[in-house]
């Protein structure tokens, strides 16, 4: 993994930081998923999406809705 890099201002102090892009998309969807978990609606919807045996192809979807 990249490493971070730290933003300190005069003084020293960190006042920021900057994070590979890669490591940023994994903590957004990590925050985005433990949110949509709050739901028990959406935890729920999730849950059955994940463990569908069933469904379409991407190019199923595309030929059924004309793109």
């Amino acid at each position: 993994m990249q490493e971070l890099q730290y933003i300190h201002d005069e003084t020293g102090k960190e006042t920021a930081v900057i994070v590979p892009i890669e490591l940023w998309k994994e903590i957004s969807s990590e925050k985005e998923t433990a949110y949509l978990l709050k739901s028990k609606k959406m935890k729920k919807r999730i849950y059955h999406s994940r463990n569908r045996d069933s469904g379409l192809t991407l190019q199923e979807a595309h030929e059924k809705f004309g793109i």
